[in-house]
């Protein structure tokens, strides 16, 4: 029903595919297209597939005075100096970087993304994008939903701060128009706080696994290193997104619980040893053990004097390694004891058929 391979650009995702990374840079360009076009650069670098940001009209989507009379600012949010509003406001992309955005990445050779957060941007950035990320916030917005998803591109969505319910919902009405989608297990709390490994719950996965057989997994993850990736890669995701920065200790709202270069790079590196790992459900001696196969295990040896015409007994034998290929197997012991021995034999030495007459 599912699409168990979709295509984004040149590369190819999917379970027997490797882990696709998106590098959310999201707000961390803190105004400067230059800074932006830096940390595209840095990302790719460190092994990102592909980097996003995030196009909105704050205006749209925030109400100032909604936030303001929260009485309280919550959550991440907390820290922030400026109003929700301001911060959102600042972290806007202008609209006139975004081909400039676009033609850098092709320069580079990393696919660029960005998030529509309001109906009217995601015809301004259709043209732009060769699939589309849609944040938890609007998973359970069918509108938004069913917009994006007729556009007949790749969608990739997160589904932090939802029930099971609206998953199932969401999924549903994605359904309808394309099934080249993604489905991405998320935590929405971007505090960055080791708290928030308990409520991760990657086995999430494994029920989304069960109720949207062959739907192609991801995480969307706020936590520090790469433990949760490369747990959710064990499980069967294959779409990683993380924010990323240049410095974490910048001033702006997603830089504390961003990946920097060297995290980043390690978090990829260690991905792709873990997928070398992984290998396949196969079990059988591998090349690189059959050596060891000779070295560990055990053969029938001789411990004891005995000559040509005598009765092989137990106080004869030992079961030793090394076991090379052509010994009679420790399993056959029952077969051997009580026969003669035909062929000179040394102490220490292992028997073989043509050592016993049969």
């Amino acid at each position: 029903m599912y699409s168990k391979e979709i295509k984004i650009g040149k590369h190819t995702i999917g379970y027997n595919h490797p882990t696709y990374f998106i590098a959310d840079i999201a707000a961390n360009h803190d105004g400067d297209l230059e800074r932006a076009k830096k940390l595209i650069f840095l990302a790719k670098e460190s092994g990102a597939d592909a980097v996003k940001f995030q196009h909105h009209d704050v205006s749209k989507y925030v109400s100032d005075y909604g936030f303001k009379n929260l009485g309280n600012k919550f959550s991440h949010q907390s820290k922030w100096k400026k109003s929700i509003f301001e911060v959102y406001k600042d972290a806007e992309v202008p609209r006139n970087w975004t081909t400039e955005l676009k033609e850098y990445c092709e320069k580079i050779d990393v696919t660029f993304f960005t998030t529509p957060y309001d109906l009217d941007t995601v015809d301004f950035i259709n043209p732009y994008v060769p699939a589309f990320k849609i944040g938890s916030g609007d998973v359970a917005w069918h509108a938004m939903l069913k917009k994006i998803a007729s556009t007949n591109k790749p969608v990739i969505f997160a589904t932090g701060a939802a029930t099971l319910q609206e998953v199932s919902d969401a999924v549903s009405i994605i359904s309808n128009y394309t099934q080249n989608f993604i489905l991405m297990q998320c935590n929405t709390n971007y505090t960055g706080s080791d708290e928030n490994f308990k409520y991760i719950h990657l086995n999430v996965l494994k029920t989304y696994n069960t109720l949207f057989p062959d739907v192609i997994l991801g995480l969307s993850d706020h936590t520090h290193g790469g433990v949760t990736v490369l747990g959710s890669v064990a499980l069967g995701a294959r779409v990683i997104e993380k924010h990323f920065t240049d410095d974490t200790s910048r001033d702006g709202p997603d830089h504390p619980f961003s990946m920097d270069p060297k995290s980043w790079k390690k978090m990829v590196d260690d991905t792709r040893l873990l997928e070398l790992a992984l290998g396949s459900t196969l079990k059988k001696v591998e090349e690189n053990e059959l050596e060891t196969v000779i070295l560990q295990r055990r053969s029938i040896r001789i411990v004891k004097e005995i000559k040509i015409g005598d009765i092989i007994e137990k106080s004869h034998i030992q079961f030793q390694r090394p076991c090379p290929k052509d010994a009679i197997s420790v399993n056959d012991i029952e077969s051997i004891l009580g026969k003669k021995l035909i062929k000179k034999i040394d102490q220490g030495d292992y028997l073989r058929k043509e050592h016993i007459q049969w």
